[in-house]
C-alpha cells in the first residue's frame, strides 16, 4: 500500500438499512401488515392476532376479494376435490411439468369470457403485466408505448423492463394522448397501455375513445381489467365487456385473485399473441406454474360468475349504499362510478392513525393508502364493501368514522 493511501471506510451496512426504515417511519408511511384470518363462509367476519391476548373479531372492509368468492362453497369445493384427485402443487414450470389439465380448461374458460381466441394464466396479475408488457414490447422494433400517468406500478416496471420508449399521458385525457401519438413517426410500432377501474380513484377509462385512437394511428392497445373483472358486463367480463369492446383491444389482462376470489393473472387476446408470448416470456417461462388446486377453484369461480348476476348486484348495491350514507354524514367521500369507495384523508400520519382507531375500538379493519400508491397530499382510506356487509354494518362504520372525525377535528366535507 502507497503511504499515501487512505484505507478504504467499510460500509455500515446495517445503518443504511435503518436509516431507510426511518425515513418510512417519519414520514408516516411505514407500513404494518395486520395478523388476521378469515372466518370460512362468513366473510367479511374475520380475526385479528395483533396486539392481543387472543383473536379479536372484527369486521374488513378493504379485501379485495370484492364479491366473497374466496368464501364461496363451489370454489371450495372444487380446490378440495382438486386436491384429493392431483395433490398440492402443480410439478413445477409448465415447460417441465406439462400443462395441468385444469390451467387448459381455466385458458379456456378466459379467452370465452372476453371473447378472445385464447388466454395465458401467470402466477399474478403483477407477473401478467410485467411479463406481457416487457415481452410485446421488445418483440416490436422501435416500439413506443403510451401510458395512462395512473397506471399500476406493475405495469411500469413491465414498460420499464422491456427498454422501449415510452411516453407518459394525463389520465384519462384523450387530447394530450393524441398530441403524443401524432408527434411520433407514423411508420413506428405503437402500443397504448391503461386501466378500464382506477382502483384509487374509482374511475373509469374511455376504452372505446381510446381504441378510435389507436385505430387512427395504428397502435396496438393493452387493458388492464383487474379491477373490473367478475365484477362488470353480463358475464363479468369487465368494463370492455360492458362496454362492448373486448373485440377493439389486442390484449385484456386480468386476475384471479380479486373477485374470482383465488389467486393468479392471466392475458387474451388473439393465438399468435398468447403464442409469442409463451415462447418468450421469462417471467411466464421460467416460473413454477399455479398450484391446479388454485386452478380449479378459480375455475369454478369464473364459471359461477358467468352465469350468476347476484353478487354483482349485491356488491354494486352496497357501494351505492355506503356512498350515500358517508356523504348524507358530511364525511369526504370522493365521487366515483365504481365499487370503490375512497375517503379522503389528505396526511398520511392521519391516515394511520384512523386506522389504527378503527381497529384498536371499533374493530374495524381498513388499510390507509399512502404515497407512492397515491400521490402525497392524497392519502386516503378506501373501503370496498361487498355483498355480505349489511346496512347495520354500514350504518356502524359511519357512526364510528364521524365519532373519529369529531375526536380528530378533520375536516368534513364542503
Amino acid at each position: 500500500m502507497s503511504i499515501d493511501a487512505v484505507p478504504a471506510r467499510s460500509v455500515d451496512y446495517n445503518r443504511v438499512f435503518a436509516q431507510a426504515i426511518d425515513r418510512l417511519h417519519e414520514e408516516g408511511r411505514y407500513r404494518v401488515f395486520i395478523d388476521i384470518l378469515r372466518n370460512k363462509g362468513q366473510f367479511p367476519n374475520a380475526r385479528c392476532f395483533a396486539g392481543h391476548n387472543g383473536p379479536k373479531p372484527i369486521t374488513v372492509w378493504c379485501s379485495n376479494d370484492y364479491l366473497a368468492m374466496g368464501q364461496h362453497p363451489s370454489v371450495i369445493a372444487a380446490m378440495e376435490e382438486a386436491l384429493h384427485d392431483v395433490g398440492a402443487g402443480s410439478g413445477g414450470t409448465r415447460n417441465i411439468g406439462g400443462n395441468t389439465h385444469y390451467h387448459i380448461d381455466l385458458e379456456t374458460e378466459l379467452a370465452d369470457l372476453h371473447g378472445k381466441e385464447a388466454a395465458l394464466l401467470f402466477t399474478s396479475g403483477y407477473v401478467s403485466n410485467e411479463a406481457t408488457l416487457s415481452t410485446i414490447a421488445r418483440i416490436l422494433p422501435g416500439c413506443i408505448i403510451f401510458s395512462d400517468e395512473l397506471n399500476h406500478a406493475s405495469m411500469i416496471a413491465g414498460i420499464r423492463h422491456s427498454g422501449c420508449e415510452k411516453r407518459v399521458f394525463r389520465h384519462n385525457d384523450l387530447a394530450h394522448l393524441e398530441e403524443l401519438l401524432a408527434a411520433e413517426d407514423p411508420s413506428v410500432p405503437k402500443l397504448i397501455a391503461f386501466e378500464s377501474v382506477y382502483s384509487m380513484d374509482g374511475d373509469v377509462a374511455p376504452i372505446h375513445a381510446i381504441c378510435d385512437l389507436a385505430d387512427k394511428y395504428n397502435a396496438l392497445t393493452y387493458l388492464d381489467e383487474v379491477h373490473a373483472v367478475g365484477m362488470y358486463g353480463a358475464r363479468g367480463g369487465g368494463i370492455s365487456e360492458r362496454d362492448d369492446a373486448a373485440s377493439r383491444l389486442t390484449i385484456v389482462e386480468g386476475t384471479l385473485g380479486k373477485a374470482f376470489g383465488v389467486m393468479g393473472g392471466y392475458i387474451a387476446a388473439d393465438r399468435t399473441v398468447i403464442d409469442v408470448i409463451r415462447s418468450y416470456a421469462p417471467g411466464f417461462i421460467f416460473t413454477t406454474s399455479l398450484s391446479p388446486v388454485l386452478v380449479a377453484g378459480a375455475l369454478a369461480s369464473v364459471r359461477h360468475l358467468k352465469a350468476s348476476t347476484a353478487e354483482r348486484e349485491g356488491q354494486q348495491a352496497a357501494a351505492a349504499m355506503l356512498k350515500t350514507l358517508f356523504a348524507d354524514a358530511g364525511l369526504p367521500v370522493m365521487d366515483t362510478t365504481t365499487h370503490i369507495v375512497p375517503l379522503m384523508v389528505g396526511d398520511p400520519v392521519k391516515a394511520k392513525r384512523i386506522s389504527d382507531i378503527l381497529l384498536r375500538e371499533y374493530g374495524v379493519y381498513v388499510q390507509p393508502i399512502n404515497y407512492p400508491t397515491v400521490p402525497r397530499g392524497t392519502e386516503r382510506l378506501r373501503f370496498t364493501p361487498g355483498p355480505a356487509h349489511d346496512t347495520v354494518m354500514m350504518q356502524e362504520l359511519t357512526a364510528a368514522l364521524v365519532e373519529i372525525w369529531g375526536r380528530l377535528e378533520l375536516k368534513k366535507a364542503a
